[in-house]
């Protein structure tokens, strides 16, 4: 596996514990529909949490998740409603990013609940 691929992999390892730690359960962990996929699908009480998870050695480009473009929003905005029909899920949903930067020094985990909404466009 690629070094980045390998690195992305532990970023969500260290999310879904993140999440964990705050009360949430995972219920699926790179969830697909055609070629779109989720990194984590969290759940508290009568929240749906939609994770997507970006993972840098560094912030020198800018932060890491400032890479989650439009289109990937919308990609999983998609895939989502995907996930809601599938498992007739009626409570509240909520798009979130959660960023890390791994350095020798440790890792740095910011969350970001409701880091961009579905739109009607």
């Amino acid at each position: 596996m690629a070094e980045h691929n390998e690195m992305g992999k532990e970023g969500e390892e260290l999310a879904a514990e993140y999440l964990v730690k705050q009360g949430y359960a995972i219920v699926a962990r790179n969830w697909r529909y055609g070629h779109e996929e989720i990194d984590i699908i969290a759940r508290k009480g009568d929240l749906l949490l939609i994770v997507e998870v970006k993972t840098r050695r560094s912030n020198y480009f800018g932060e890491p998740e400032s890479f989650v473009s439009f289109a990937k929003q919308r990609a999983l905005i998609r895939c989502a409603n995907h996930y809601i029909d599938q498992h007739k899920f009626e409570g509240d949903t909520r798009f979130d990013i959660i960023s890390i930067i791994m350095t020798p020094k440790g890792n740095q985990i910011h969350h970001i609940p409701n880091a961009f909404y579905p739109t009607l466009r």
